[in-house]
């Protein structure tokens, strides 16, 4: 599975840490920005570019070939502009009950992580447990998802 992620710079010391911890994990990353810390970017700028590479291989219901994770001040700026693109089922979680919740009913294939009210730890956590879920294959989470899914269309 690979992992593509992407922060503004209220996430970019985040990122940066994150990145390290997958690395250490030996996941395949993509970084997709900011690489450097500007205190002028938009977060609008890089939840496009992993929002745009997750819906394009990775929306399928039950599927996991590409994960996104997103990080900046709060995590809410993110999710908003991750969700207008087509397959993309962004979520943010602030501990590992809500990670685990997003992946087993939504499926969620971007998570956002807060830079102002998560702790590196409680980030490192969140990320581990979101990725080691597995979607429930529920047939009521399917239902639904397929719904969101006609949303789209």
């Amino acid at each position: 599975m690979k992992i593509v992620l992407g922060a503004d710079h209220g996430g970019f010391e985040l990122k940066e840490s994150i990145k390290k911890f997958l690395q250490e994990q030996e996941y395949e990353l993509e970084d997709a920005g900011n690489v450097e810390f500007d205190r002028e970017d938009d977060y609008v700028d890089f939840a496009e570019k992993v929002a745009r590479e997750v819906g394009r291989e990775g929306s399928e219901i039950g599927q996991r070939k590409i994960m996104g994770v997103l990080m900046c001040r709060s995590a809410a700026g993110m999710v908003i502009a991750a969700n207008k693109i087509s397959g993309v089922r962004a979520v943010a979680a602030f501990d590992v009950k809500s990670a685990r919740h997003s992946r087993e009913h939504n499926d969620a294939n971007v998570l956002a992580l807060s830079g102002d009210w998560l702790s590196e730890e409680k980030a490192k956590s969140t990320l581990k447990e979101w990725l080691e879920v597995p979607y429930s294959n529920a047939e009521r989470h399917t239902r639904r998802l397929k719904k969101i899914l006609d949303l789209e269309k």
